[in-house]
């Protein structure tokens, strides 16, 4: 049982709630004439009292029976005539990093949407500063009200030897984090061909998280439902938000897994699996929901917990049922027994909102303090001072030119092993080196790229050779791709290869680039390629978009390449400007900067692009650029 995120132990408070319950004591805050969800019976209780003390709920009166004999001369009454009160909602599975913005900041997003609690993976953060850049990360958690729980990083880097990170996290210090007060689970398994093949570290961390009682959260997206996932789960691993199919779902909860229904900014998993969940019957009681990853345009625009569960009242989830995934059923499967339920001795984290269909948040409590009302954050935007060391990440080692980016045409298999920072490909092939392929076209590896999923294809495609050079084909929508390593400098490495689905005219570059958050860099030519990445290099990360020599879009992240030190409404601001420059540049799928972003995501199928080259996410082994098909 977890008791510590509530603004008193019940241990510390349960005389006091007795008292306020009998009518000996006088309550705090009492919500009347409320329409209580009731997520334990899964009802609504009609005109009914909440009395709070301490921040926590001391009585609940229903059937007639009124939280009168609470109210004294101090005590705050709120009339909630004509709302409902739920638990306040918590997202089972998130990037805050994903939002680009600190934790206090992203807190003033949703909070007012009605999130209360969130279960975070700060794998990004991890990625580039390790633990030290994970505990000031949460540093500034601590200058909000939102329950931010974290969950360490347990794959830094996702896969071992295919890429480069700026840090590496052990099972010693995943065991050393499962002492700190805000850890509540590992953060997701990614690693799951480590698991499968008994990898030392990441069997030692999910071990070191059972011996502290803490639950290991999943990342399995095989499609395999048999022997590898039955093994997985067998390791420890409890839940899981990577499924594509209704197959995937119904297998996972079949095997007692808790399975995380996801509808972020990008990957709009629910519809592909909700109405079949729905149609066939089975129990919810494993079924929670989650974002994983949403751009901050997505929280000012469209909200955040309540945003998903429109989306499946809209897909015909029983409004109650969906309230049940995001509150009581993932209290319940992190042991937050304190929380989730509109109860006595329960922490007062309420929300009222105007109705169950469109969940417009009029009051948000945490702990029975009021923190948001009709959509604006009660508390103030935190003046957090970011260490340099978390503000200072570009290390390139070089300056970015065009000639950075020209692939010689060489039939080769070394062709698309990885290439030293400073040198051009045909430098980092030496020796190596062959005869050329004559002008015309010749068949290369791609990435291809499926709108709305992290799922990607291995393809192999056409492209132009022109004086020598392999060149982008933008009629055929085959685009450039390279990826540096920006922590090692002179040290590191960069790769290049082929990508076909974004349809875009221009270059785009970012730091965001899942998980190692290398500098990736995508386009039809090279001068608009070396614009965005040097752009980037400058400004201390981000996120750019380029289109014959000007620069149409800029997202400074300068905290790790990952995260701005502005408010959420002006980096969503910015961020929508770049979505609207991906459009001007042919651009039509959603949220492609976050599609982008994952093209380097190694534990992911089929195929990805690292610093160190093509990686086959199924076999697990690198892939050269050019191949017979």
């Amino acid at each position: 049982m977890l008791n510590k995120f509530c603004k008193k132990p019940l241990w510390e408070c349960n005389e006091d709630l007795v008292r306020v319950a009998r009518g000996d004591e006088f309550a705090d805050l009492v919500i009347r004439h409320a329409d209580v969800v009731s997520v334990a019976t899964q009802e609504i209780l009609p005109d009914s009292d909440i009395a709070i003390k301490d921040g926590r709920i001391a009585y609940l009166g229903m059937d007639s029976h009124t939280a009168e004999h609470c109210i004294g001369p101090d005590t705050r009454v709120i009339d909630a005539t004509g709302l409902v009160a739920t638990p306040g909602l918590m997202d089972s599975h998130i990037h805050v990093e994903s939002s680009m913005t600190s934790v206090s900041e992203y807190a003033r997003a949703v909070v007012p949407h009605g999130t209360t609690a969130i279960l975070t993976d700060p794998h990004e953060v991890g990625n580039v500063r390790g633990l030290e850049g994970v505990k000031s990360m949460f540093e500034d958690a601590k200058n909000a009200p939102l329950k931010s729980m974290m969950t360490p990083p347990s794959c830094v880097p996702a896969v071992l030897g295919v890429e480069d990170t700026g840090a590496s996290i052990t099972d010693k210090d995943i065991a050393e984090t499962m002492t700190w007060d805000n850890v509540v689970a590992l953060g997701e398994m990614m690693n799951f061909p480590g698991i499968l093949s008994g990898e030392k570290n990441a069997l030692g961390e999910v071990r070191a998280t059972l011996r502290a009682d803490r639950v290991v959260t999943g990342h399995f997206p095989s499609p395999d439902v048999d022997r590898d996932l039955n093994a997985y789960i067998a390791s420890g691993v409890s839940s899981d938000h990577e499924c594509g199919s209704w197959e995937s779902v119904l297998a996972k909860l079949r095997l007692g897994q808790y399975v995380q229904l996801r509808y972020g900014s990008a990957w709009l998993n629910l519809p592909g699996y909700l109405p079949q969940l729905i149609e066939s019957g089975v129990c919810t009681a494993h079924c929670l929901l989650c974002t994983d990853d949403c751009h901050p345009n997505t929280l000012v625009s469209d909200g955040h917990m309540d945003r998903v569960l429109r989306e499946a009242v809209r897909l015909g989830l029983d409004p109650i049922v969906g309230i049940q995934m995001c509150t009581v059923n993932a209290a319940h499967y992190l042991g937050l027994t304190d929380m989730g339920v509109i109860a006595p001795g329960k922490c007062a984290d309420i929300v009222l909102f105007k109705d169950l269909s469109d969940f417009d948040a009029k009051m948000v409590f945490i702990d029975g303090e009021l923190v948001a009302q009709d959509g604006v954050a009660k508390f103030p935007r935190a003046d957090h001072q970011w260490p340099d060391w978390m503000t200072h990440t570009m290390s390139l080692g070089f300056e970015v030119t065009p000639q950075t980016f020209e692939i010689p045409a060489l039939r080769t298999s070394k062709l698309g092993v990885a290439v030293p920072n400073g040198a051009t490909v045909a430098e980092g092939l030496g020796d190596d080196a062959c005869a050329p392929v004559p002008d015309g076209t010749v068949t290369v590896r791609a990435i291809g790229i499926t709108p709305g999923d992290t799922i990607t294809r291995d393809e192999f495609v056409e492209v132009p050779v022109k004086n020598g050079l392999l060149v982008a084909d933008h009629d055929h929508d085959v685009l450039k791709a390279c990826v540096f390593d920006r922590h090692h400098g002179a040290d590191g490495v960069h790769s290049f290869g082929f990508v076909t689905g974004f349809g875009i005219h221009g270059a785009l570059a970012q730091t965001v680039s899942h998980d190692a958050h290398n500098l990736l860099v995508m386009g039809d030519n090279d001068e608009d390629m070396a614009l965005a990445a040097q752009t980037l290099v400058e400004c201390g990360g981000g996120e750019t978009a380029v289109v014959d020599g000007k620069i149409l879009a800029l997202v400074e992240l300068p905290v790790c390449g990952l995260m701005s030190a502005g408010s959420v409404d002006d980096v969503a601001a910015q961020v929508a400007k770049a979505e609207e420059a991906w459009k001007q540049m042919g651009c039509t799928m959603p949220s492609p900067f976050m599609t982008m972003g994952v093209m380097s995501l190694a534990c992911v199928p089929v195929l990805r692009l690292t610093n160190r080259g093509y990686v086959n996410c199924v076999t697990f082994q690198m892939e050269p650029l050019m191949e017979e098909k």
